[in-house]
């Protein structure tokens, strides 16, 4: 009897003795000090990328097969010549990115009217040649495209220029947590926490504007005219750290 209650006795100090450590670890880790900054960085880069989102539609009242047809002469046009606008060796690239054809129908009186076929047709151009915009655009106006549904400027070098400001805003973000841990009569003791990430803003309603007025008129001869004047402007790239180190 004395030898199980010796073993019990063993056994459940050992047990206490794990338990009351495991709480003095946790007490610690809580009560450890830290402090807390957030930092940014941020740069302007002119865009060397733009993709054009066109729409060729095209609609018959009595044929599918009429409208489809229309809309794929157009379209073979239109991305035939484009792609003698790019340069494929540096990355460019014309391409479908969406394609619908179905019936369109009115409802009157709880009966359903055939209104007419219609067709459309989205063709995606990226390309580093910027300048160019708006000889694409009004070359794919002048050959039956209706429809500027998108422009978009970017930058290439998004990557390599998002951790060169998170490193800069890390710098900072450490930098400034030490001037407060100092003003407390502390020292940073290590991180706590890091987390930052990298957005962009552009002017880009207005280009999208410009690009849907010069759709509007007639077709558009460039050469004789000049191209519309669509301008790129300057990408805003934003980088936002947060950071925490404790202190000791």
């Amino acid at each position: 009897m004395k030898k199980y209650l010796s073993a019990a006795l063993i056994a459940a100090m050992a047990v206490g003795y794990i338990s009351v450590g495991g709480l003095k670890a946790t007490a610690d880790a809580v009560e450890r000090g830290f402090v807390s900054v957030t930092t940014y960085a941020n740069t302007e880069l002119p865009p060397d990328v733009v993709e054009i989102s066109i729409a060729v539609q095209t609609e018959d009242s009595k044929s599918l097969q009429k409208a489809t047809e229309e809309n794929k002469q157009i379209s073979d046009k239109v991305y035939s010549a484009l792609s003698s606008m790019i340069n494929k060796n540096d990355g460019d690239f014309v391409k479908t990115a969406n394609y619908s054809a179905a019936p369109v129908y009115n409802y009157r009186n709880n009966k359903k009217e055939l209104v007419k076929y219609e067709v459309s047709n989205s063709i995606i151009v990226h390309t580093k040649s910027v300048k160019d915009a708006g000889k694409i655009i009004d070359k794919a106006i002048a050959l039956g495209a209706t429809n500027i549904n998108d422009l978009n400027f970017s930058v290439s070098s998004y990557d390599k220029q998002c951790d060169e400001l998170l490193s800069i805003a890390a710098k900072k973000a450490y930098t400034r947590a030490g001037i407060l841990a100092s003003s407390a009569h502390n020292t940073l003791a290590g991180i706590k926490s890091l987390s930052g990430n990298c957005s962009t803003a552009s002017a880009m309603p207005q280009y999208r504007m410009l690009a849907k007025n010069a759709s509007f008129g007639a077709a558009v001869d460039s050469e004789s005219a000049g191209a519309s004047p669509i301008q790129g402007g300057v990408i805003k790239l934003h980088a936002n750290l947060n950071a925490s180190y404790f202190v000791k």
